[in-house]
């Protein structure tokens, strides 16, 4: 056997010291760390609670709970247990998982963390440089902020007394230190979050810096040669040794110690251009985030990219129009490899916004206008002839004599009232066969395009970021079964946001447990109590187990409900609804000029509507006056023959 010359060859890694001298003291350290344990503990608490505090709510156990195998006593005695036993025992797999994963995370940052080193004591003074200075008043920043601290209220700290400008550096460099991890995971973000929120720092300062490092992270990686990537794909697809975070290797990239020139000319170590880390503990913190070009390329997807276009092309069959299209960064709409998107349209996070039906193929992309530019935003095209043939039937639908006269009539019940009764409207029945075709199909095609999506996600096409799905009708649908599939794998760790508008799937406890297990953040259902046209729609399919675009989620906690009654009495007006969905939810990073727009629209559509049911109204009225002179000349007809 060769002998082992090599004495560093078997050692453990030697660790790398986080020095924050320049920030914070030693006594400021304990508080920082401190804060971390305790948001780290709330955020496991949350987990827990998705699972622990559940209300059964109208969940049976006839309706199909499968509870873990049990011996023959626990098989006897099962029908003895509560429903809300029955509940937790079916979720109870899933519930340990999703701890078990997060689990991990915690550990890796723990350990980082601990690593934190203050030299000579350390900073008490002020940290010097140029103020921020916050967005315009078109912004959402202000609401975000809101959102921010209603979503998590800041934890007591010492820190929070910090100079602005110190407690900016402090969130900048937690932001390094999560990247240093070698990835950027969504339990990382939400951890910045809270001690954003902690800290009294507005949710604009944390998106303007997560923008800054993306971008000079992103030139990392722009000289890499396309034949580098192409060999480096061709390898991963030979081996089973897929990339993972934590095999980064030094020797691909930089000297250890030495910070890359791109993340030097942004300097990356300071914060408002002004005094800040030096480029020796800037590279400490990134750790192999600024030695390796392939941390950086698995962060952004370009390694991931091509097993990602595999897993399009094998569901060829069952969805042949599929792919996602940036909003920003490129001249014209059209599929690009992540790997060919401009570096300085690279981002931390990841948003993509699902359409969910259509009236014009070429709008796919009106919807998603508003989406702003502190995210790597994108919108889906999926089955664009099936989305436009099912807009076009809901639209005539819309228009026909038929709607108007069965909108008379549906007011008198709710909606839930007439899909358990049965009843709608004879006009309105007499038109099903004009939109229950597209609609079955547009329904067959959002479940595969929702597997597609899972599978793309679960390859890490986009890398090691987190991702926020937005979707309306069938887009919402495709969410749906994307989060129950990616439940169904244990895939934790993938979506940090969702928002679902209008959605045609369950509203049940169990499947909203399942699908918020696979959310780390925000899982918000907007909904309307007067869709009629959605629940006429679902009247087919298994509305016993609830409908989420028509009614609140209960008994699930961490699931926020918005409700949209007033405006979305038409399924057709959730196409114009979802900027101003958003903005009123607290999404941070909308545009609001094309929110105004977005608006116009549905006033636009809106007025249409009332004016074509003003037209009908005075054509029925009209109608009946000629009737009665036709009756009146015929019987005066009838009195002059008879005489």
């Amino acid at each position: 056997m060769a002998r082992n010359n090599n004495p560093s060859r078997g050692r453990p890694p030697k660790r790398i010291e986080l020095d924050l001298s320049a920030c914070i003291n030693v006594e400021q350290k304990f508080q920082l760390q401190k804060l971390i344990s305790i948001i780290v503990e709330d955020m496991h608490k949350q987990i827990r609670d998705s699972f622990e505090n559940l209300s059964p709510g109208h969940v049976k156990p006839d309706q199909g709970i499968n509870p873990p195998k049990a011996s023959p006593e626990e098989v006897r005695h099962l029908y003895q247990k509560t429903e809300h036993d029955v509940l937790i025992s079916s979720l109870f797999e899933l519930k340990r998982d999703a701890q078990a994963h997060f689990g991990k995370w915690r550990v890796n940052l723990l350990k980082r963390t601990q690593d934190i080193v203050i030299k000579n004591g350390g900073t008490t003074g002020n940290v010097g440089g140029q103020a921020p200075q916050a967005p315009g008043p078109n912004t959402a920043a202000d609401a975000s902020s809101l959102a921010l601290v209603r979503l998590y209220p800041p934890i007591p700290t010492p820190l929070k007394d910090c100079p602005k400008e110190k407690r900016a550096l402090i969130l900048h460099s937690m932001l390094l230190i999560l990247l240093g991890l070698d990835q950027y995971s969504l339990y990382s973000r939400i951890l910045l979050i809270r001690l954003a929120s902690s800290l009294n720092i507005p949710m604009w300062v944390l998106l303007q810096d997560e923008a800054r490092v993306s971008q000079a992270l992103a030139k990392v990686i722009l000289g890499i040669p396309a034949e580098e990537i192409a060999q480096r794909r061709a390898e991963e697809a030979r081996t089973s040794r897929r990339w993972r975070p934590g095999m980064a290797n030094a020797a691909l990239g930089g000297k250890p110690g030495v910070l890359a020139a791109p993340l030097v000319a942004a300097r990356l170590g300071t914060v408002f251009g002004g005094i800040g880390l030096d480029q020796s503990a800037t590279a400490g913190l990134l750790g192999p985030m600024n030695d390796s070009t392939v941390v950086v390329g698995t962060l952004f997807g370009l390694y991931g990219a091509r097993q990602g276009s595999k897993t399009i092309d094998a569901h060829g069959k069952d969805i042949q129009d599929f792919g996602m299209i940036p909003l920003h960064g490129v001249n014209t709409p059209e599929l690009i490899d992540p790997k060919d998107l401009p570096a300085e349209n690279r981002r931390m996070r990841v948003t993509i916004g699902i359409t969910g039906l259509l009236t014009n193929p070429d709008d796919f992309l009106t919807s998603w206008q508003f989406l702003g530019q502190q995210n790597e935003s994108y919108a889906m095209r999926w089955e664009l002839e099936a989305l436009t043939k099912m807009g076009i039937a809901l639209e005539t639908l819309a228009k026909s004599s038929a709607w108007s006269e069965a909108k008379k009539e549906l007011d008198s019940m709710t909606v839930y009232d007439r899909l358990t009764k049965s009843i709608w409207p004879t006009a309105l029945v007499k038109m099903s066969k004009v939109i229950e075709n597209p609609w079955c199909i547009g329904m067959v095609r959002a479940e595969k395009a929702g597997a597609v999506l899972a599978d793309v996600l679960i390859n890490r096409i986009y890398g090691e970021r987190p991702v926020t799905l937005i979707g309306y009708s069938l887009g919402a649908r495709i969410i749906y079964c994307c989060l129950m599939i990616l439940a169904e794998k244990r895939a934790f760790g993938l979506v940090e946001n969702v928002i679902i508008m209008g959605a045609p799937c369950p509203s049940e406890v169990r499947v909203w447990a399942t699908m918020k297990s696979v959310v780390a953040s925000k899982l918000v259902n907007v909904y309307s109590k007067k869709d009629y046209m959605l629940g006429f729609l679902y009247r087919s399919s298994s509305w016993q187990y609830g409908v989420a675009g028509l009614q609140r989620i209960e008994g699930v906690p961490n699931v926020e409900n918005f409700d949209v009654t007033q405006v979305a009495t038409n399924h057709l007006r959730y196409h114009y609804m979802v900027g101003s969905v958003l903005k009123k939810v607290g999404w941070e990073d909308i545009n609001y000029d094309q929110i105004t727009k977005e608006q116009d629209k549905l006033n636009a559509h809106i007025g249409a509507e009332a004016k074509l049911d003003e037209e009908r109204e005075k054509k029925s009225q009209v109608k009946p006056k000629k009737d009665i002179r036709a009756v009146v000349n015929g019987m005066k007809g009838v009195k002059l023959g008879s005489k």
